[in-house]
């Protein structure tokens, strides 16, 4: 057990905070998170499977290294990424944001589509290019693309166009390189929303085509 709780504590220890470059957050690297998680599950997988003392911890200690491994790779994987997604995206109106190791680009529908309309604006098309040219460079992701409407209007307008705005952002993706396997396009309509429908500003947010960049682990 001593040896687990040592292996838990390096990894707390190496679990420093840094200043992301784009946003000034303090933020615990999600590779030292991924690492810790996986150490700690092989620590404790391998102590389980020993025979005796000296063969738990041996085996304990084998399985951290194994575990961390795995973890931090997935993790590293998805903080490059992350990074290069930030620096592409800065300025651009789009929200990226993590979850673990999953990302989520939000794109407002202000800035993507027309009013009622499911066709790309045309000043949009470069900030997918610079989407598309990260996620054909990072293609160990599967992607998710999820269209939302405000709750103006009835279902029967609000769902098909979540549809088709989804549809469109995917087939654009497509168009660009981007392996069709990786894709798959689903519209929610108005079920969730991110902010209030009583504002215009709630429902302009409630406007977006979502990203959700999920690793192949």
């Amino acid at each position: 057990m001593k040896y687990i709780l040592a292996i838990m504590l390096s990894f707390a220890i190496m679990g420093c905070t840094t200043t992301d470059p784009y946003t000034g957050e303090q933020k615990t690297s999600k590779t030292v998170k991924g690492a810790g998680i996986g150490a700690i599950a092989g620590a404790v997988l391998g102590a389980a499977t020993g025979d005796d003392k000296k063969d738990r911890r041996d085996r304990a200690l084998k399985g951290a290294v194994l575990g961390g491994a795995v973890g931090g790779g997935v993790g590293n994987y998805m903080d490059r990424q992350e990074a290069k997604l930030r620096q592409e995206l800065q300025g651009t109106g789009v929200q990226v944001r993590r979850e673990g190791n999953n990302l989520f680009l939000v794109m407002p529908g202000n800035i993507t589509f027309a009013t009622g309309n499911a066709d790309i604006r045309s000043d949009f098309f470069d900030v997918l290019n610079s989407v598309a040219k990260v996620l054909a460079e990072f293609n160990q992701t599967s992607i998710r693309v999820t269209g939302h409407t405000d709750s103006t209007g009835s279902d029967s307008i609000n769902q098909p166009l979540s549809e088709r705005r989804a549809d469109s952002v995917a087939m654009y993706l497509r168009s660009q390189k981007v392996s069709s396997s990786r894709i798959q396009s689903y519209g929610y309509g108005s079920r969730y929303p991110i902010a209030s429908n009583d504002t215009a500003t709630g429902r302009e947010a409630n406007r977006r085509v979502e990203l959700e960049l999920v690793p192949n682990e």
